[in-house]
């Protein structure tokens, strides 16, 4: 009878741990529906998206230089003055349009274009970065809510098996045909699995936390996921890891940033040369408003460096730094993301196995636990030896979803190599 309550204790605390769950409406969310969330939401991929603006804008700014600048100008002043003949007082009125307008700067200007030009493809590279990085947290955030919400499952799982032993071993301890180690030790092994219940749980919500962060949700909300733990892209057959590489968006930024890098070098050098422009102007002036007289001027300015103390030489030296600089941070990326996508297909392939090696591992450990559940009941077999192979079953249980996590994991580095962003799944 005392065996009895206590498995009744254990059992009602148990529904107590699952009355928070019981109590919760989650939102049941699929893949695409978080890659669909997170692109709108997401701040980083925000973020990086108003740095595209902001290049833009800067190559704007500087082709500026390009077109006439046009100004309109309006004074109206007066002065006094005293003298031996008395105090006079002088009013000026006037109102004009200049403009001015490059001719020939050595092309610096045209340079510094081509540089904004190729900062902009690098912002945009940035861009692809970030949603790369972003799809690869996202999915990370997604499996670990897809593994939690299993591995609840299975906790919830080990606890009936936990029971129905604790159950079956209270029944012999009672009539005298098991010994007192073997109820206590099937106890602690019962509270063991409440207990897994409980952890289980405070895990679904850090990973909804997790998931529901990298979405863009600004509040956190009871949310599950859907899917299965099927590794869509295996890569079975090796590909062409240098192909590959050479459309990874950190590979294409750097070259943008080396290009952009040439070309500021290019008009560094055109600091040498003249800088030519025209100037044109037509304003009206006058001591009484409105102004009468008119008033125009027209030339041309030539202006060229004769001496600054070595300026320009140390400018040049140092955009010839700045571009090799990035010619061999060009090649390190490149090496880099080769060494990164032979690991990750390693990884990839080697997962994939051990999911098989795991699924077999489990078949197994159902079957023995079957049969041995059956003996056990009958005395063919002792208790320890029984224990033995439900704790295997209960890891060959355990040991497969993290398998399974393992294996989607290492897709999601796989396709983060690969530098595919959020719109891969499209």
């Amino acid at each position: 009878m005392k065996a009895k309550k206590i498995i009744n204790t254990i059992m009602i605390l148990f529904f107590l741990s699952l009355l928070p769950i019981i109590a919760k409406a989650e939102d049941k969310l699929s893949w695409l529906d978080c890659v669909k969330e997170a692109a709108k939401n997401n701040p980083d991929l925000i973020a990086a998206e108003q740095v595209v603006k902001q290049s833009e804008a800067g190559k704007n700014i500087t082709a500026s230089a390009l077109y006439p600048q046009v100004d309109a100008s309006l004074n109206a002043s007066t002065a006094k003055s005293s003298s031996a003949s008395g105090k006079s007082t002088a009013d000026n009125y006037s109102y004009g349009v200049s403009a001015n307008q490059l001719i020939f700067d050595g092309t610096r200007t045209i340079n510094d274009v081509r540089a904004a030009a190729q900062n902009i493809l690098a912002s945009k590279q940035g861009y692809r970065f970030t949603s790369v990085s972003l799809r690869q947290s996202l999915r990370s955030a997604f499996i670990a809510l897809l593994r939690v919400q299993g591995m609840l499952n299975i906790t919830q799982e080990i606890y009936n098996i936990r029971r129905s032993n604790l159950e079956l071993i209270a029944l012999r301890y009672e009539s005298g045909l098991e010994h007192k180690g073997a109820f206590l030790t099937a106890e602690a092994d019962l509270a063991e699995a409440v207990y897994g219940i409980a952890q289980a749980k405070r895990e679904v919500e850090v990973a909804q936390r997790e998931l529901v962060k990298e979405m863009g949700r600004q509040k956190l909300t009871p949310i599950s996921v859907k899917g299965d733990f099927e590794v869509k892209d295996r890569a079975m057959i090796k590909p062409d890891l240098d192909a590959l590489a050479k459309n990874n968006p950190s590979l294409q930024q750097a070259i943008a940033q080396k290009n952009a890098a040439n070309f500021s070098l290019k008009s560094t050098y055109a600091n040498f040369s003249p800088s030519l422009s025209a100037q044109a102007g037509v304003n009206k002036k006058d001591v009484y408003w409105s102004p009468k007289y008119n008033q125009w001027n027209l030339g041309l300015v030539l202006s060229m460096p004769i001496f600054e103390g070595g300026l320009r030489f140390a400018q040049v030296s140092q955009a010839k730094a700045l571009l090799n600089q990035l010619k061999a941070s060009e090649r390190s990326t490149k090496d880099g993301i080769v060494l990164t996508l032979e690991q990750a297909w390693a990884e990839l392939q080697d997962t994939i196995d051990y999911v098989g090696v795991q699924k077999k591992q489990l078949t197994a450990a159902e079957e023995r636990s079957k049969i041995a559940q059956a003996q056990y009941s009958i005395g063919f077999i002792s208790f320890d030896n029984w224990t033995i192979i439900e704790d295997n079953l209960v890891k060959a249980k355990r040991a497969y979803i993290d398998a399974q996590a393992l294996a989607l994991y290492a897709e999601a580095n796989w396709i983060q190599a690969k530098g595919e962003t959020l719109e891969y799944e499209n």
